[in-house]
């Protein structure tokens, strides 16, 4: 059950950029959430995921030996739909919020870098994805306003 919730739905076990693909699948799912339920709810279920996030990720990673392994994908999940959260519901944010968390997460510019480098267990893992999806959010709604002044 850890590993199916932490590789969220085993998302993270693509061979190939399972970060990016771990984002996808946050965003189908977050994008669904949007559809039927309120922002308000998105934002209660990534501060409870947070939550029972760090205990898994700490779990595994004790289990395991190894830190921030890149199957673990609960924190892009959770750096997602922060964004989402913070940039409102329109599908084109919703695009925005992902390009801009993938670059945040692989750039990891500033706080985000330094949280990746120093704070250990899941705190570590998933800070840096909650600093690059608040970083999303804010630069998705601002290019928004941008894109509807213009």
């Amino acid at each position: 059950m850890n590993r199916l919730f932490i590789t969220f739905f085993y998302s993270g076990l693509s061979p190939k950029a399972p970060g990016t693909v771990g984002s996808i699948a946050a965003g189908i799912v977050g994008f669904i959430i949007l559809q039927y339920f309120h922002t308000d709810t998105l934002f209660l279920l990534t501060i409870l995921i947070t939550l029972v996030g760090i205990t898994e990720i700490n779990k595994y990673e004790k289990k395991s030996g190894t830190h921030d392994d890149k199957s673990i994908v609960i924190d892009e999940v959770v750096g997602m739909w922060l964004a989402f959260v913070l940039s409102s519901g329109t599908v084109t944010q919703m695009l925005l919020s992902f390009i801009y968390f993938r670059i945040f997460d692989i750039w990891k510019p500033s706080f985000i870098g330094k949280i990746d480098r120093d704070v250990k267990g899941g705190l570590g893992v998933m800070g840096d994805d909650i600093l690059a999806g608040i970083l999303a959010g804010i630069c998705s709604a601002g290019t928004w306003q941008l894109i509807k002044y213009f």
